[in-house]
């Protein structure tokens, strides 16, 4: 049975969550390798939505187990409001569906303060969620982190956090932010332990026989490609890779077979950074409406555009996806008009894709304008609508990338599967 990777081909909020929860229900496992709590995923279940943050989308199918790999970050605190969140939902939580890596990356109190004090405070700004995310990194890189097994050593973590803490001390004095004693720290970090506990386990060696069983895994990114740390719009990007290429060093040390890139039918954005295809103030503020396009996480209004297909050739050819999924059509259907950016003008020349360091401040889209999709409402899981169809054809034809599925609505059941799907 083969196993799949589902990545945001675009600056994240693509609709990975019911993707994942879709695609879940053929899998062993559900894996997440990367990021934190600064993703959303959104799911919505016979009428009824459900949002992770931290924890797979797969957690709510009690059926699959779902991990977080080494290459996450975890807030402890995070992980018990959500567990808890979901059981008050009537969803089926324990430790045999939901597992935590020993190995992963603990979000400190400091990591959090640090975070939100660069991001109010300094000349600037990122864009940061301020969860703690981008320190957190900062101190496995540096070998100062704590490891989620730390936890669980009451003797040795206050030694570990102190080591942790010395040059937050300074920073956290610069900007002028009081900040919790490494005593207070630390029990706050014990009593979390208890609750986390039960979950913890070796999860590089569950995914490895998993592996050796050819049992199917799903393995689930956060954030999209563009937000990678190397290959994104640096410095507007998240603080991981957020490429096919962290399944490697983020769950169990091995590539999935399919790699699968998921795309809204539109562009969107949150935060800081460039955005080439930003539609006009009216035209976006009516597709925000009608995609209720605010951040999962934060809440953020964001910035929406028309199909960027130079930056999704770059996002295929970095992440080396085999496929492709694309969700939201539903949304555009409610536009009066249907754009697509195919190139860019660029110091006098026409360029189709994009390239690591290219300058998107400074590039112009070219447009083409497409036929306007309707009869959304006759597409079924068998089926799409003429309109829907010929759009899915432009893009296969010019990313060169076939498209397995296309949901035309925020329900799980409301999903094309095309003849290329094969799980």
């Amino acid at each position: 049975m083969t196993s799949v990777a589902i990545i945001g081909a675009q600056w994240g909020d693509e609709g990975k969550g019911k993707i994942t929860d879709f695609l879940a229900s053929k899998m062993k496992a559900v894996v997440r390798f990367q990021g934190g709590h600064n993703a959303g995923h959104t799911i919505w279940v016979d009428g009824k939505k459900s949002v992770t943050h931290l924890l797979p989308s797969g957690v709510i199918r009690p059926a699959i187990v779902s991990v977080i790999g080494q290459g996450v970050v975890v807030d402890p605190a995070q992980f018990k409001k959500e567990v808890e969140n979901l059981k008050a939902g009537g969803f089926l939580i324990s430790p045999q569906n939901l597992k935590i890596s020993l190995n992963a990356s603990v979000i400190t109190i400091y990591h959090q303060l640090l975070d939100q004090a660069r991001e109010n405070k300094s000349s600037l700004r990122i864009g940061t969620t301020g969860k703690g995310i981008g320190p957190c990194y900062e101190d496995r890189a540096s070998r100062r982190g704590i490891k989620v097994s730390d936890l669980f050593n009451a003797q040795l973590l206050p030694d570990k956090l102190a080591r942790s803490v010395e040059e937050k001390i300074v920073l956290l004095g610069h900007y002028d932010i009081s900040f919790p004693s490494i005593e207070e720290e630390t029990k706050r970090l014990i009593d979390l332990a208890d609750y986390l506990r039960p979950y913890a386990f070796e999860t590089y060696g569950l995914l490895n026989e998993f592996q050796k069983k050819k049992e199917p895994m799903l393995f689930e990114g956060a954030q999209g490609l563009l937000l990678d740390v190397d290959f994104g719009t640096f410095p507007y990007v998240t603080s991981s890779n957020t490429s096919v290429a962290s399944t490697l060093t983020g769950a169990g040390g091995f590539l999935p077979e399919e790699r699968w890139g998921v795309l809204k039918a539109y562009t969107t954005r949150v935060g800081e950074g460039p955005f080439p295809t930003q539609m006009e103030p009216e035209v976006e503020s009516r597709l925000r409406k009608f995609g209720n396009e605010f951040g999962s996480t934060t809440g953020r209004e964001r910035k929406c555009g028309w199909l960027d297909l130079p930056l999704l050739k770059y996002a295929i050819k970095f992440s080396n996806l085999n496929g492709l999924i694309l969700t939201k059509c539903d949304v555009l259907a409610m536009m009066n008009e249907l754009q697509v950016c195919v190139a860019y003008e660029f110091n006098g020349k026409t360029i189709d894709e994009s390239y690591p360091g290219l300058d998107l401040y400074q590039v112009k889209p070219v447009y083409q304008k497409l036929p306007k999709l309707e009869k959304i409402s006759d597409c079924n899981r068998e089926h799409l609508c003429d309109s829907l169809q010929q759009y899915v054809d432009f893009l296969e034809k010019n990313l060169q990338c076939p498209i397995h599925i296309v949901s035309f609505g925020q329900d799980r059941e409301e999903l094309y599967l095309a003849k290329s799907f094969n799980l």
